[in-house]
């Protein structure tokens, strides 16, 4: 891979399963060590995505390369440079953390893998555990375990799907500080995630509904291109606040957000306008704030035509 070039670079990948279109006209560029996060609703082409990417899926369709190497006719070469971590814990549960490491190690003929997998099991945490079975560790551990696994062969992108799902707050905060301290290595990692939170630590983000990329680019880029004005209204009976601006001209969106409710419109004016009589009334309190990545994609799906399925 030539000094500077993207880890991947694809344009208009194409691909179908069952005779359905699922992922179409996809194309994207991550430079190297950066974390790239996508999202978007179950069904949006995400696993199909991160496959085609790694050499797993040919695509239909479409030209690019990863890592340098062509994606479709050096499938073998990306899958030799690539940690998968898919969504569903795939290490046996009857060996112990060590006993699954050193057997990963063996099938990717690590060299000298015995002491990378002790340099494995500290740098992820998992010294002290190393013989506890991996049927008794709970999901931020399992999840911990799969990822020494995909770093055993030192490589150089890592493709994870949904690797927070079911873990508690904690271990999905310690994951991505990993994440992170490998990108400053110089590690390319892609990331889905249906957690707007893990979306806003990407250095770029993807939203992807029905198989097309709708939206990309760094966070603060997507939310100023986005056009949205946002409210945000503090008070008592938001919900019907909600129902009687629904379908006021301008009113594009309302959304709760804790004890809060946000409105948007990409007119500021007559956004302005319909809201004007409601600010009036002293028992809400208004406040302009800025739009959240979920705002931008609950608009952006709205604005295609996209039904969350």
């Amino acid at each position: 891979m030539a000094a500077n070039a993207p880890a991947i670079s694809v344009q208009g990948l194409c691909k179908s399963l069952g005779g359905r279109p699922v992922i179409e006209n996809f194309s994207i560029d991550v430079p190297a060590g950066h974390v790239f996060g996508f999202l978007g609703p179950n069904g949006s082409g995400k696993t199909t995505t991160i496959r085609m990417l790694c050499g797993l899926l040919t695509p239909d369709a479409g030209s690019g390369r990863c890592l340098g190497y062509d994606v479709i006719a050096e499938s073998a070469a990306i899958k030799r440079e690539v940690g998968y971590m898919p969504q569903r814990f795939g290490l046996y549960e009857d060996l112990s953390i060590r006993e699954n490491l050193s057997f990963v190690a063996q099938l990717y003929g690590v060299p000298a893998p015995r002491r990378r997998v002790e340099e494995t099991l500290e740098r992820l945490g998992l010294a002290a555990r190393a013989r506890q079975l991996a049927g008794q560790l709970s999901g931020g551990w399992k999840q911990r375990l799969a990822l020494a696994a995909c770093l055993l062969h030192t490589p150089r992108l890592l493709l994870l799907d949904e690797p927070t799902a079911g873990v508690d707050p904690k271990a999905r905060r310690e994951f991505w500080d990993q994440i992170h301290d490998l990108a400053a290595d110089g590690m390319t990692v892609l990331v889905s995630t249906h957690y707007m939170d893990e979306a806003e630590r990407c250095h770029q983000v993807g939203y992807l509904a029905g198989g097309r990329l709708l939206i990309h680019g760094g966070v603060d880029e997507v939310l100023d291109r986005s056009g949205l004005v946002t409210f945000a209204v503090a008070g008592p009976e938001l919900e019907a606040l909600a129902a009687r601006l629904r379908g006021r001209p301008g009113v594009e969106m309302t959304a709760a957000f804790g004890a809060s409710l946000h409105v948007s419109g990409t007119d500021a004016a007559l956004l302005e306008r319909s809201i004007a009589p409601f600010r009036a009334d002293p028992k809400f309190r208004w406040s302009t704030t800025r739009p959240t990545l979920e705002d931008v994609f609950i608009h952006t799906l709205a604005e295609a035509g996209v039904t969350n399925s």
